[in-house]
């Protein structure tokens, strides 16, 4: 795959609003890692909604993982989003009711690609959330005995992050996933990552409003009046 995400003159407006969002060009190839920065109001959150495919009535081309979204079905996008893309929220959004590994296997239950790509080192998909939650530094006595209600915040956004990254997805969408951490635990989380980004060679993109993390990007975006990489 040469591009992952394609962007040409693209442009959203809310009804009966000035466009808020104006990007002419824009191309991430496998393993790209992309920081999102701008003030409030600026459609970072609108961008990483139209990347997704959650939100409609944009005009130009966007494109993710050689799939134009505009000529897609909301059922065909649905499909698309679960094989495609790994989402990590600001607030998680992780399942109360589910233990850890049940959390971070639930993209492997609607998506048989990304089963497939989990089990791709000979390992069952278990075996890979519990790598994935391992390599995170998340005890293993945790993993089956602990609802994601009894953790800490910090905990919790490892779990998302696993459950993000399994099966490999081509692009990582992360929504100020670090709002909640300390500087230590940020940089350690950032590192962490990272490492396992660059192992599946998935793209990432990332807004954030910490200027401390565009030390870890090669390529930043800011939004504003006019966008500008």
């Amino acid at each position: 795959m040469s591009s992952v995400l394609r962007l040409k003159s693209l442009r959203f407006a809310w009804p009966n609003q000035a466009p808020i969002l104006m990007i002419d060009q824009l191309e991430l190839g496998p393993g790209d890692h992309l920081l999102i920065q701008g003030p409030s109001g600026s459609g970072k959150t609108t961008l990483l909604n139209l990347i997704s495919g959650l939100q409609p009535g944009y005009d130009g081309t966007l494109e993710v993982a050689g799939q134009n979204l505009a000529s897609m079905s909301s059922r065909a996008l649905d499909r698309f989003r679960a094989d495609q893309v790994g989402m990590l929220f600001q607030q998680f959004n992780l399942l109360p009711y589910l233990n850890l590994i049940d959390n971070v296997t639930l993209p492997c239950s609607l998506s048989a690609l990304r089963r497939h790509r989990a089990g791709i080192n000979g390992q069952c998909v278990e075996q890979e959330a519990e790598r994935l939650l391992t390599r995170l530094q998340l005890d293993p006595a945790l993993f089956r005995q602990r609802k994601v209600t009894e953790l800490s915040i910090g905990q919790q956004q490892r779990v998302a992050a696993a459950r993000a990254l399994i099966g490999r997805p081509s692009l990582l969408i992360a929504d100020e996933p670090t709002s909640a951490l300390d500087t230590d635990s940020r940089d350690h989380f950032m590192q962490l990552l990272f490492e396992e980004l660059n192992q599946s060679n998935t793209t990432l993109l990332m807004v954030s409003h910490d200027p401390a993390l565009a030390k870890y990007f090669a390529q930043r975006l800011f939004l504003g009046r006019t966008a500008s990489c």
